[in-house]
């Protein structure tokens, strides 16, 4: 109500009910009805991000924020360089769930049994075949098989996929294989470069099955529900018919119709028909659920009726019960028995449900809706959001759309899949398709092109997303219009939306389809880079661009051409030291993703350089004990290995694997259950208003959390009321209040309240100051951002103490001939540069020239860049004579790098510090210029 009281008796009653339940969520709101939703939302918003999706988040305990890119790493860490699609991930997540949802388990104790036997059998053994006709309870079957064997043999690890609807992704075959290849390298902590060529992939599978079964202490059973949905089955799931691993057992379920010949001799386990109490009880399981009480007479009835191959699946008898609830107490049961006895097949039984629905509804305009959210849902790629559906149809109200999807669910027509809407299974899309799309084709298509038409606006409005990318391109190759699926290929942000996700079979195939080879289409994406980075200017353009060259680069590498891969790395790599600092995580990043294309070269020694680089940034970047720094870790052991240096490899496995057994300890499963519990017992305490330290600490992660995701002002309310408590618990001085600090300058950082920024920073830096050691890294951290600030608002005198002292820092902490020293004094004489002190700036590139040759050698690419520097400097002063020689000294390590990669490279691979300001003084053609003067 306006005033804040409740305005009803029975609205107290169910506030009172809600009260009792340990679940429910109450959020007090006074105001309009509008504002109430947002209210909501946000709530429902909050808890999906913080505590489902929280896994992600657990190592930011006790972090600072920083800026944005650097706090937390890409989810494609987890596994290495793997990237991992956690809506796919999801998607099967509810699958299984869904799968498991009926509470009547049909006489399955038997079908058990011999799930069982196939476990304890000796090996070696084929797979097992669970075969029944469409709708017979295959998948209720395997997951509640599934939930027991979780239960009761906690040592056996079960790989499982559900398969959805045929040309969905989830039918894909080449990501069911790189998914399955995923989890096993995730329970074995194995990480290893993995190729993402589908045919190469499908090789490698058997030998990572072969590979943790010999480590994993227990059963492995993988299960796949429907595979005879995959398109070209027998083709890609090959592995199948070799021999397994002893302790790896393997079943799959098939439509009996559908399954290929050469599986029909596998050892076979058959649903059988449901028996007559089978059948009442699922009947009488669906009418209890709605006071429905039949007679004698009607029970004998649906007995009698419920005998044929077709009328006795569980599907059939469940959508028969439905209906029979549905009617209720209110209508007439014998005339709805009597429909329903005339329909044979699940698939007619649906079209009456449909029906049945279509009368309830109170307008044509209504039933025309309902036949538009049906045949739009039927022909995408993976299923229609409901915002997407009211869009589409602007007269849609919410009101109706929530009364429609009611009715669809409760009938088991749709269901939700990632906040999809889908239907829920096969035969109520080809009851669809005979209901409403009788005349063919034309009909198909012409709501293909309404669903065309949306996402192609979506791009026009430079509105790329996951969904947009996963539906036009796979719309357009189904129109068959190449042209147009070229175009879309082309929309550089939408192939890297594939491929970060890991859908690279699915980008390869439409290439494959507008008929380029590897070659040609290497070239146009290229191209369509060169053409995008004309028109991007400012920080954040040129970030994003640098990732789109990495994606690039990536993908060519995939693709096995590694010379091309080169230039877009290396121009990522040059973007990334000049837009952002030199010691970003992303720079290392770069260093990574080139030093793997290396490697596959086997340039070894290149490599190796790369990756010291990668680790040297991620260690001062996150700590000894951060997760990216057992990424580099484990590149430098696999390098090693390939050497036969294996002393070195294994120092740095044990290394790596104690850093990921911590990090894994912290986070708990992948899912996250473990820390969704730390988070509701986190939360709870918060409700009670605490003034506790670890409240204070919860506050600054839900903060950092929401900082992450972009919500800057949510994310302000954490910090703010999290640095209020710590400084009432624990005193203004304490490091603690530095940290709260350090992150609302970050967060004002991001918001361009530079003012606000350096205030908080100077606050922190003077705690840290007085409460940390000289080299502690907190100290460091606060140091770097502070001149960094300074530096973007034009305050370089300010910035020079502190770009001085993070050089005094990295010499008490690393010693004053590590690389990062020298990094450090490059940052430092680019500042004088900037100030006009060239005096200054000359020894101190002196001096990280010095540090270079020692540490990497005299041709190192780093070792380069200081050359070309102190060549600018030289010119600058008018010794053109010794500026000429220190170039010439530089372009013969450029040369040299150039012709050991095959005259590919258009870049360098590291740049020894930030020489943004100088690199547009310099150009192949300044010299010969004077050199004639």
């Amino acid at each position: 109500s306006e005033d804040g009281r409740v305005s009803s008796v029975s609205v107290q009653q169910l506030i009172e009910q809600i009260s009792y339940v340990n679940k429910a969520k109450m959020i007090d709101h006074v105001g309009g009805v509008e504002e109430g939703a947002y209210e909501i939302y946000n709530c429902v918003e909050k808890i999906i991000k913080q505590d489902i999706l929280g896994c992600e988040m657990a190592d930011l305990e006790g972090k600072d924020l920083g800026n944005k890119e650097d706090s937390t790493a890409p989810e494609e860490e987890v596994f290495g360089d793997v990237l991992w699609d956690a809506h796919d991930e999801q998607e099967q997540m509810e699958a299984f769930q869904q799968a498991s949802n009926s509470t009547c388990e049909l006489g399955f104790e038997k079908y058990f049994e011999r799930l069982n036997d196939l476990v304890a059998a000796p090996a070696p053994i084929p797979p097992l075949l669970v075969s029944g006709g469409p709708g017979s309870g295959k998948s209720l079957l395997l997951s509640k098989w599934i939930q027991l064997q979780q239960k009761h043999s906690p040592n056996t690890l079960i790989l499982y996929h559900f398969v959805g609807r045929p040309m969905s992704t989830s039918s894909e075959s080449a990501l069911i294989i790189k998914r399955l290849t995923l989890k096993l390298m995730q329970h074995s902590w194995l990480v290893s470069p993995l190729t993402f060529d589908p045919a190469k992939l499908l090789e490698e599978f058997p030998r990572w099955l072969e590979k943790l079964s010999a480590r994993h202490q227990g059963s492995i059973i993988i299960i796949i529900d429907s595979i005879d949905q995959i398109q070209q089955a027998e083709k890609h799931m090959k592995w199948l018919i070799d021999p397994l691993p002893v302790n790896v057992r393997v079943i799959v379920s098939v439509n009996v119709e559908t399954c290929p010949q050469a599986w029909r001799l596998w050892p076979t386990l058959h649903l059988d028909p449901l028996n007559s109490k089978d059948v009442k009880s699922l009947i009488s399981a669906e009418c209890n659920s709605a006071n429905v009480k039949l007679t004698k007479e009607q029970e004998k009835k649906l007995e009698r009726h419920c005998r044929s191959a077709t009328t006795c699946n569980a599907l059939y008898v469940t959508l028969l019960g439905k209906m029979i609830a549905c009617v209720g107490n209110t209508g007439n049961i014998d005339e709805i028995l009597q429909q329903c006895c005339q329909c044979q097949d699940t698939v007619s039984l649906y079209r009456l449900v449909l029906r049945s629905i279509q009368e309830s509804l109170q307008s044509d305009k209504e039933k025309g809706l309902l036949r538009e959210m049906l045949c739009l849902i039927g022909v995408s790629h993976n299923g229609v959001s409901e915002s997407e559906l009211m869009e589409l149809y602007p007269e849609l109200t919410s009101a109706v759309l929530a009364s429609l999807l009611h009715s669809l669910h409760k009938m088991c027509l749709l269901t939700y899949g990632c906040g999809l809407l889908k239907f829920q299974h096969l035969q109520a899309w080809e009851m669809v398709k005979l209901e409403y799309m009788e005349t063919g084709e034309n009909v198909i298509s012409a709501y293909r092109q309404k669903l065309v038409e949306y996402f192609t606006m979506q791009l026009s409005q430079d509105r790329v997303t996951w969904r947009s990318a996963d539906e036009l391109p796979w719309l357009f190759q189904q129109q068959g219009d190449k042209q147009k699926l070229h175009k879309c290929l082309l929309n550089l942000f939408v192939s890297q939306n594939l491929y970060k996700r890991g859908h690279f079979a699915e980008l390869l195939s439409y290439w494959q389809l507008v008929g380029k080879d590897k070659s040609s289409m290497a070239a146009e994406y290229f191209d369509s880079l060169k053409e995008y980075e004309k028109s991007s200017e400012g920080e954040e353009s040129m970030i994003c661009l640098a990732d789109l060259y990495e994606t690039l680069g990536r993908f060519l590498k995939d693709l096995g051409l590694l010379s091309q891969a080169v230039a877009p790395l290396q121009r990522s790599l040059e973007i990334r030291e000049t837009a952002l600092d030199p010691d970003h995580p992303r720079v290392a990043q770069s260093l990574h993703q080139l030093a793997g294309v290396y490697v596959q070269w086997k340039k070894f020694g290149n490599a190796e350089q790369l990756y010291k680089q990668a680790l040297e940034i991620s260690e001062n970047a996150y700590g000894a004990e951060h997760p990216r720094v057992a990424r580099e870790l484990d590149a430098l052991a696999t390098l090693y290995q390939k050497q036969n240096k294996y002393e070195q490899s294994e120092q740095l496995r044990k290394k790596s694997f104690k850093i990921r057994q911590k990090a894994a300890r912290q986070k708990g499963s992948l899912c996250g259950f473990a820390l969704l519990r730390q988070r509701a017992l986190q939360l709870e305490e918060l409700t009670l208003g605490r003034d506790t330290p670890d409240n204070a600490r919860t506050l600054n992660e839900l903060g950092v959390l929401y900082y992450l995701q972009n919500n800057l002002e949510t994310a302000e309310l954490f910090l703010k009321r999290s640095l209020e408590m710590r400084e009432r618990v624990l005193g203004c001085d304490h490091p603690d209040c530095a940290q709260s600090l350090n992150n609302l300058a970050a967060l004002y950082n991001e918001k361009k309240h530079y003012d606000k920024a350096e205030e908080l920073y100077e606050k922190a830096l003077d705690i840290r100051r007085r409460a940390l050691a000289p080299d502690h890294p907190s100290l460091a951290y606060t140091v770097k951002h502070l001149a960094v600030l300074y530096k973007k608002m034009g305050k370089l005198d300010k910035a020079v103490p502190l770009y001085e002292l993070a050089v005094e820092i990295r010499q008490k902490s690393f010693g004053p001939k590590h690389p990062s020293v020298a990094t450090a004094l490059v940052n430092l004489a680019v500042l004088y540069c900037q100030m006009k002190k060239q005096i200054e700036a000359l020894p101190l590139y002196e001096h990280a020239l010095k540090i270079y040759e020692d540490s990497f050698g005299h041709m190192h690419p780093r070792v380069g860049e200081t050359l070309k520097n102190l060549a600018v400097l030289s010119y600058e002063r008018g010794d053109f004579e010794k500026a000429a020689e220190l170039y010439k000294r530089a372009m013969e390590i450029k040369e040299a790098e150039t012709l050991l990669i095959g005259g590919k490279a258009t870049s360098r691979h590291s740049s020894s510090g930030d020489t943004f300001s100088l690199k547009s003084a310099l150009s192949p053609n300044a010299f010969p210029e004077h050199g004639q003067r």
